[in-house]
């Protein structure tokens, strides 16, 4: 479906104060999710550099100790950000996923037979 700016959608009666506001928060919404997206483009250079340096100990891809500390780490530092903890600790549940999907593939292209991520050995 598509629309027409022809003045006969709907909202086309909207004050063009109000049109020009809304144009403006939208704005900032397109450079916030730009800087998000570069931020977590950074956030897994550097996880990409861990899981070479685990595959070259023979460390396991995941490290449950610390993956609690930052889930609970997230969730203060969300609370602080009137930002719901549990949206906070769902969205750092799945980067911590998608890490150690990294840093097992990092393992078994470096020819490594890291321990499972759930550190056990079988």
């Amino acid at each position: 479906m598509t629309t027409s700016n022809t003045g006969t959608g709907p909202g086309d009666d909207v004050d063009p104060a109000v049109r020009q506001e809304l144009a403006r928060l939208r704005e900032s919404i397109d450079n916030i999710d730009a800087a998000v997206v570069h931020m977590l483009a950074e956030r897994f250079k550097c996880t990409q550099q861990v899981g070479h340096l685990k595959a070259a100990h023979q460390l396991p891809a995941a490290d449950q100790a610390r993956e609690a500390r930052q889930i609970a780490r997230l969730r203060s530092l969300a609370e602080n950000a009137r930002l719901d903890p549990a949206f906070a600790e769902k969205f750092l549940n799945f980067i911590i996923a998608e890490v150690i999907h990294h840093h097992e593939r990092i393992a078994e292209d470096a020819g490594n037979h890291a321990p499972p991520a759930d550190g056990h050995t079988a």
